[in-house]
């Protein structure tokens, strides 16, 4: 196996674009479902519009010139191809930190963090908050997809990940991550607990146990925690079924998605509009739909949506099961549509902040990356 690190530079052919083009033009459309809304899944008349402006007015090459300003690499472990951003700050005292997407998300999620992260006097802060950033596909996403190998659980991607940073030359370095993210940032610090300084994630740290919760731990809940135990409750009814065909028919899933851009749109956008903050607004209103559709490229591009959910959610531990206290320092940030509870994610994370927001969703870095990039700063200041 090579260690080489090369670099990488993204230049999809015309033809795929034609391609692409040739298919949005000639989509076949289901009819509407009584009502057209979102409770029956991706409204149709929502969706059209949105991929009338993706055939129209969506700049793909603009969006792959913005990808290229960074640097980009890639490598191989585990016998996996890996891609990675890597951008150093001109910061001498500046921290490694590595940054974990979630599914449907991709590297586009963390761009806005980039500028602020590595060179914070130039976004209004301290240069003593710089970071250089490593911001890789997750196996089986994007550019570093797709698989070829089953088992990528979230612990062998944290120990690939700790085999990056050593490639890298970073003995010492912090994590951070959302979704998938926030489940493979605390494994990089049980795989590699004397190296990683500190652990912050979006969302959650940890497990639930068993649902529903017997009712005398259920009152000793605040009434914010019981409202997140409800809505957790709430997703297992209402919206499990994208986990349940992902995680055992993901190939069967993929056919349909590879082949027609409109499904594999559907298939995201769907996730991205329960899961941002406001729920009843519609995703594009929250995240700049250039954005959107660029994150959704690199899905389709790549014809990774079957790897992606097979490396998603394809994991072997068990719900309710308690990992391993690292033992390595551990902030949450919570925003408004995130069920995280302290005490749970207590049980294996030793937790040294956690911060309650009252606004923003499950994306984070698109929603709301300066409260994020802030919250970064403030967890890693007293670790470095």
């Amino acid at each position: 196996m090579s260690n080489e690190i090369r670099q990488f530079r993204i230049d999809i052919p015309q033809q795929q674009l034609d391609d692409l083009r040739n298919r949005l033009d000639n989509a076949r459309w289901p009819a509407p479902l009584p009502g057209d809304g979102w409770d029956t899944g991706v409204p149709t008349t929502w969706l059209r519009e949105l991929v009338d402006y993706w055939r129209t007015g969506y700049d793909w090459r603009a969006a792959e010139a913005q990808l290229n300003t960074f640097p980009q690499f890639s490598t191989e472990i585990n016998g996996q191809h890996i891609h990675f951003l890597h951008v150093r700050s001109a910061e001498p005292d500046a921290v490694p930190l590595l940054l974990t997407h979630g599914w449907p998300g991709s590297v586009v999620e963390f761009l806005d963090l980039i500028g602020p992260l590595t060179d914070p006097r130039a976004h209004g802060g301290d240069a003593a908050d710089a970071f250089h950033v490593v911001i890789p596909s997750l196996p089986g996403f994007g550019f570093s997809g797709p698989v070829t190998e089953s088992g990528w659980s979230t612990g062998r991607i944290a120990a690939t990940w700790v085999e990056l940073m050593t490639r890298l030359g970073y003995e010492k370095f912090g994590v951070q991550g959302g979704d998938i993210g926030a489940a493979v940032s605390p494994e990089v610090g049980r795989v590699a607990p004397e190296r990683v300084i500190g652990v912050h994630v979006n969302g959650g740290a940890g497990s639930f146990p068993q649902l529903p919760l017997p009712e005398e731990e259920m009152a000793t809940l605040t009434e914010l925690e019981r409202d997140r135990i409800r809505r957790i409750e709430a997703f297992m009814n209402e919206e499990f079924g994208y986990i349940a065909i992902q995680s055992t028919r993901p190939q069967t899933l993929a056919y349909g998605l590879v082949d027609s851009p409109v499904g594999q749109l559907a298939w995201i956008m769907d996730k991205f509009r329960e899961w941002t903050h406001p729920r009843n607004v519609d995703p594009d209103k929250i995240i700049d739909r250039d954005r959107l559709l660029t994150n959704a490229m690199l899905y389709w591009l790549n014809g990774t949506a079957g790897s992606a959910a097979y490396v998603g959610y394809a994991q072997p531990v068990e719900w309710g099961a308690v990992q391993q206290n690292s033992g390595v320092p551990t902030g949450v940030l919570v925003f408004a549509h995130d069920v995280a509870i302290r005490r749970f994610d207590e049980q294996e994370n030793t937790i040294v902040r956690w911060n309650d927001v009252d606004r923003g969703g499950h994306f984070a870095a698109l929603e709301e990356p300066e409260l994020l990039t802030t919250d970064i700063r403030e967890f890693f200041r007293a670790l470095r």
